[in-house]
């Protein structure tokens, strides 16, 4: 029987409709908790810069480095990466800022100077944009670099903590828009992103990730908020698929971000639920930055044409602590 080369576009079509390609491809990336396993030694940087090391990956972030990313610098146009504070509870937001207000100048009819506040904040989660320190995660009891789990106490971390990063953050940061690649507003929740699709936003975007750059994924996590309104994105987001991590590894990146938390969720992987989660912050040392807001960055980039920039951020040097709110900047 002759197949035309109409009917073999009508057959095409019907499979991809029915998810035939995209099941072939996930397929092909299935992953067990014994291949992360494996990956937790094949892309561990532990002892890579000596054995008393704390700043992990950030280390790649040299001071040429940072010369080179100012330079970057041609208009002077800035834009916050970070999401605004939201007091309200909500599907993805069970923890809001606690913000009371201590002074408000009129007091029991008496006039005064000063409004003083207070906030109270339990930042990690999928809400509030933050850094994840070393001292995140665990993994068989250790920390990155080998470093006891027993070193974090009630007290805080006693290595690892967020304070490692009090000299700021200063380097190139590269913007990958999956959602803008794939051709949409945003992705669906669970949809894995995979090495094919970071090399396809490298070719798209002329540029390639190097050693010491932080790089942002954008799913349209908050385009599809602000149509749809909130949802449990703890239980399902897009984000990067597991193998994804070699990639990164093999691009020597310094930091991490997206406008969820990294991870696809569900992962896919049983018994395992954040994957690239443990094997950033744990086996390669790389910070996260979680929850920020690209949508206006995706903006800005989209316009100029032009997907790298300056990055810089302070997290707080909370004594101890497992990481910290902030608010990073990108300057064009």
């Amino acid at each position: 029987m002759k197949i035309t080369a109409s009917a073999l576009l009508t057959m095409f079509l019907a499979f991809a409709a029915t998810g035939v390609f995209v099941s072939a491809k996930q397929s092909q990336h299935k992953m067990a908790k014994a291949d992360v396993d494996r990956l937790m030694t094949e892309l561990s940087n532990w002892g890579r810069w000596g054995k008393d090391d704390q700043l992990g990956a950030v280390n790649l972030i040299t001071a040429t480095k940072r010369k080179q990313a100012v330079a970057l610098v041609k208009e002077g146009f800035s834009v916050s990466l970070a999401r605004d504070t939201e007091k309200e509870k909500a599907d993805d937001n069970p923890n809001p800022y606690d913000h009371k207000m201590v002074m408000v100048g009129d007091v029991a009819g008496v006039g005064g100077q000063w409004s003083v506040d207070q906030f109270q904040i339990l930042f990690h989660g999928y809400q509030h944009t933050h850094m994840d320190a070393l001292c995140h995660m665990f993994w068989n009891g250790k920390m990155y670099n080998g470093f006891s789990q027993a070193e974090v106490t009630q007290r805080g971390a006693g290595k690892l903590a967020i304070g490692n990063l009090k000299q700021g953050i200063i380097t190139r940061g590269i913007l990958m828009d999956i959602a803008r690649l794939k051709g949409v507003k945003y992705l669906e929740p669970g949809t894995p992103i995979y090495p094919e699709d970071l090399e396809a936003w490298e070719k798209k975007a002329r540029l390639k990730l190097a050693a010491g750059d932080a790089v942002f994924i954008r799913t349209g996590r908050w385009a599809r908020r602000a149509e749809k309104g909130a949802w449990n994105v703890g239980a399902n987001s897009a984000g990067l698929h597991a193998s994804c991590a070699r990639w990164l590894k093999a691009r020597d990146v310094a930091l991490l971000g997206s406008d969820a938390a990294s991870d696809v969720l569900p992962s896919g992987i049983e018994g395992i639920s954040h994957p690239i989660h443990q094997l950033t912050l744990v086996a390669m040392g790389v910070n996260i930055f979680d929850n920020c807001d690209l949508e206006a960055l995706g903006e800005a980039a989209a316009k100029r044409k032009r997907w790298e920039f300056l990055i810089t951020a302070a997290p707080i040097p909370l004594t101890g602590g497992t990481g910290s709110p902030l608010n990073p900047i990108a300057t064009f």
